[in-house]
């Protein structure tokens, strides 16, 4: 009943909750601008809900706005999507991207583990908390063991389900910097060292050294 009338006082002060996602008396805003999320607003709001707190994070926005690239094109109106119940924080920032979702095109979100996903979870389509470090420490993986460059997105489906890669854009860096500063409770897995230690080395020389890697990648994959 909270979040009802939450979000119906949100847009009857004028604001598109579509842009924000609410979880646990969080508000955080995901495109400021569309939101039309003001001060003034918010003060109105804080009136109301003074429990509630208003966050309004430049690197929650930024993951928002990459995850939406993917979003756009991989989600379907009305579905239901599963995400794994684990609560580290790459999946804990995919529910709370996902979220908003549920008034932009009507989805549902549950959560299933892996197997009850591929088996019994009863979803349309599963959406993967992996992130831009994960699948490039994959990648880096198989480079040094001289294995077959495959890329995790060329999985496209599991048990039937449809897999979608939201974060695949988004550094594990910027979810740790958003997960600390508002001290949100989940749990950090490391990456693998090598990986991660080579990632660090180049990523003082070369410029989105991730972000160019997957794409270097993908077109090996797709070649």
């Amino acid at each position: 009943m909270m979040k009802h009338e939450i979000l119906g006082f949100l847009k009857d002060i004028g604001v598109d909750n579509r842009f924000i996602s609410l979880w646990n008396g969080f508000i955080f805003i995901n495109n400021l601008k569309f939101s039309r999320f003001s001060r003034r607003r918010e003060e109105l709001f804080l009136a109301r809900f003074a429990d509630c707190q208003v966050i309004r994070s430049k690197v929650f926005q930024k993951m928002s706005i990459r995850a939406s690239r993917v979003l756009s094109k991989s989600l379907s109106p009305g579905k239901i999507v599963s995400i794994d119940k684990s609560n580290n924080c790459a999946n804990l920032a995919l529910y709370m991207i996902l979220e908003p979702y549920t008034r932009k095109y009507g989805i549902r979100i549950i959560r299933c583990d892996e197997m009850e996903a591929a088996k019994d979870c009863e979803a349309d389509m599963m959406a993967s908390a992996l992130t831009l470090d994960r699948e490039v420490q994959n990648i880096v993986y198989q480079m040094f063991h001289g294995l077959k460059i495959q890329s995790t997105l060329s999985n496209t489906r599991s048990g039937g389900l449809e897999i979608i890669y939201p974060l695949i854009n988004i550094p594990e860096s910027w979810i740790e910097l958003w997960a600390d500063r508002y001290n949100l409770t989940c749990s950090k897995p490391t990456l693998e060292a090598v990986s991660k230690d080579f990632l660090n080395f180049f990523d003082q020389f070369v410029p989105e050294v991730r972000e160019n890697m997957l794409k270097s990648a993908l077109y090996v994959v797709e070649d």
